[in-house]
């Protein structure tokens, strides 16, 4: 399992995808599943909030979440005008528990912010959601020490577009940084930008979830 002592000590910043790389993604999507199943029942009475609730984990550990609404609605029998409320949830979801980072990147985060260096954010994701998964997570006073990039608002990874500002905007160069992700648009990214890429599974090789 990589750690902080095996990277490059001169190394002055760390880029961080949200989803999948600070925290599980799937901890977020299920509890909006979870609100959106309580919502049907309390509006329609069936299906019951378990079962509905039961299916969209099912779909999604199977399927992923592309197209879970459509799947719902069909296996269920609720409105199609319900899927406003399905995508309002994705973007204004109160949780009922905290979103909880990997350990291993939290005590990764915290040693980089021990050792006086940077750590940004730079995610692919819709701002308003990104936001409000943000809002929602557990930073143990780390948010103090980050900067939050939305790629969108610049141009979406892998263009490098977003990391030339970065780099401008904070007086620092290219071999500076290392870019920490999980996905091929994260690694292509690092490459575009001529920067450092770690795969977030080389921190958390020994418990991916």
């Amino acid at each position: 399992m990589l750690e902080y002592r095996d990277l490059d000590p001169k190394k002055k910043a760390f880029v961080f995808e949200l989803d999948n790389v600070i925290y599980p993604e799937k901890d977020y999507l299920l509890q909006v599943y979870y609100l959106f199943s309580n919502f049907i029942e309390f509006t329609e009475g069936v299906p019951s909030s378990a079962d509905l609730t039961e299916f969209f984990k099912t779909v999604y550990f199977h399927h992923g979440e592309e197209g879970i609404f459509e799947r719902a609605a069909e296996a269920f029998g609720f409105d199609d005008k319900y899927r406003v409320n399905f995508d309002m949830l994705h973007s204004t979801a109160i949780l009922p528990l905290k979103l909880l980072m990997y350990k291993e990147v939290l005590k990764l985060l915290q040693e980089i912010i021990i050792d006086r260096k940077q750590i940004f954010i730079v995610t692919n994701g819709k701002p308003e959601i990104q936001l409000n998964k943000i809002r929602q997570m557990e930073w143990n006073g780390l948010e103090q020490y980050l900067k939050v990039f939305y790629a969108t608002e610049v141009k979406l990874k892998p263009e490098p577009d977003v990391l030339s500002y970065i780099l401008q905007d904070n007086n620092l160069v290219r071999k500076d940084v290392i870019v920490f992700g999980g996905t091929q648009i994260d690694e292509d990214f690092a490459a575009a930008c001529g920067v450092d890429y770690i795969n977030v599974d080389d921190i958390l090789r020994l418990n991916l979830y």
